[in-house]
């Protein structure tokens, strides 16, 4: 039986949050320092319902990795009695 991996190109909505102490960032003139800007350090949280798919793909699926031979199937799907809207 043939697999299929699918990928799905997605944009959500995140809020990124850390705890820092008061001397890494400068509170009297609202300098953020290192923190201006989420990065690794920062914990996650996905908005629910804030996600949105911008591309899908689907491809043959085996063990594998990276076979660029296999042809890519952008957008479309399955059965044509059901219909998806982005």
């Amino acid at each position: 039986m043939k697999k299929y991996k699918i990928t799905h190109k997605i944009t959500a909505d995140f809020i990124a949050e850390i705890i820092v102490n008061e001397d890494e960032i400068d509170s009297n003139i609202n300098d953020l320092t290192e923190y201006k800007k989420p990065n690794s350090k920062f914990d996650y949280t996905m908005l629910k319902g804030s996600e949105s798919v911008t591309q899908t793909n689907y491809e043959e699926y085996d063990k594998k990795s990276d076979n660029s031979s296999k042809e890519r199937i952008s957008n479309k799907w399955y059965s044509t009695s059901t219909s998806y809207h982005y």
